[in-house]
């Protein structure tokens, strides 16, 4: 079969057409084939050198969409069509490729209202964000802030937290064509960067209340800053850092608001939280009260250059 393979991690160049052989099925694992695969920032830290864990020669691809070809049982049936993350194009091949054999356990189902390539680039995505939510609180009436609107993440929380009844549900960029964007696409609590700063957009939304929850996965400048927007007893959880892997905090920003702090890690997650996030999120995207936003779908190398260096508004995605 067909992939497209990292054999080094030293850039671009090190994406190759190559055949190696179609995967079989067995015990857990359920043959797909792929019909597209959600591009991340993840893929390019492996083929840039940046993920140690990664061993060459991998085929990338992290996240999918398909079809059940095999070993699916009563619960996926030949045909189905299925999304799944997992290790994949991790520690073991990925989705950049025609088939995958996915643990049964990663995947889920499309509903038949979501195209293969809109569902390639779910998983990842809205469930970061919904096992972010979850814990954190989020409820009718809250306040979440999540940066970057254009971003998988930031997009993903900020349509779970207004779905799921918060009062306000914020998110930023500092693109103003990105703002004006967003809010032609409904998103009309979002920052424009280029024209106030992150705590007065905040302070402006929510008449000086704050944020009860933050989810950031920016880091650098705008972990700092996010931190100064949380309201008494918020709690802000981080998990990225395309901004920078280093921020400076103020301290009484979490002392004098009895606010706290955590990190997420979403492979990190047990089996049940998986389970009872998609129960949250397959009848929002059933519903249309979410709905995931590509960019932009093109051939492995094109598709990652556009990821990282277009810092496009939705997601990316490869199609097979």
């Amino acid at each position: 079969m067909h992939v497209m393979r990292a054999d080094g991690f030293s850039g671009y160049k090190d994406l190759k057409l190559v055949d190696i052989p179609k995967p079989a099925v067995s015990d857990r694992r359920v043959l797909v084939r792929i019909t597209a695969a959600g591009v991340t920032p993840l893929d390019h830290t492996i083929l840039s050198g940046g993920y140690p864990r990664a061993k060459a020669p991998l085929v990338l691809g992290n996240e999918g969409a398909g079809v059940v070809e095999a070993g699916g049982g009563t619960d996926f049936p030949v045909g189905t069509r299925v999304m799944f993350t997992g290790p994949y194009g991790v520690s073991e091949d990925g989705s950049y490729g025609e088939w995958l054999a996915v643990r049964k356990e990663n995947l889920c189902l499309i509903p038949d209202n979501i195209t293969d390539v809109s569902a390639a680039g779910v998983p990842v995505a809205y469930l970061t964000a919904q096992m972010t939510l979850s814990p954190a609180g989020v409820a009718k009436g809250k306040t979440v802030l999540s940066p970057a609107i254009g971003g998988s993440v930031g997009n993903a929380v900020t349509q779970l937290a207004r779905a799921q009844g918060a009062r306000h549900a914020i998110s930023s960029t500092t693109n103003h064509a990105k703002a004006q964007q967003a809010r032609y696409l409904g998103f009309d609590e979002v920052i424009d960067l280029s024209e106030e700063t992150l705590s007065d957009g905040v302070r402006r939304i929510t008449k000086g209340y704050g944020a009860d929850i933050v989810v950031d996965a920016i880091g650098g400048d705008i972990l700092s800053e996010a931190l100064g927007t949380l309201a008494v007893g918020g709690n802000l959880t981080t998990l990225g850092y395309s901004a920078g892997r280093k921020a400076t905090i103020d301290v009484t920003d979490l002392i004098w608001k009895r606010a706290s702090m955590k990190s997420f890690s979403l492979f990190s997650q047990p089996a049940e939280v998986w389970t009872t996030a998609w129960s949250v999120i397959f009848p929002l995207l059933q519903s249309g009260a979410v709905k995931p936003i590509v960019a932009k779908t093109a051939e492995a190398e094109d598709a990652l250059r556009y990821l990282v260096e277009g810092r496009p508004f939705g997601r990316v995605v490869l199609t097979i």
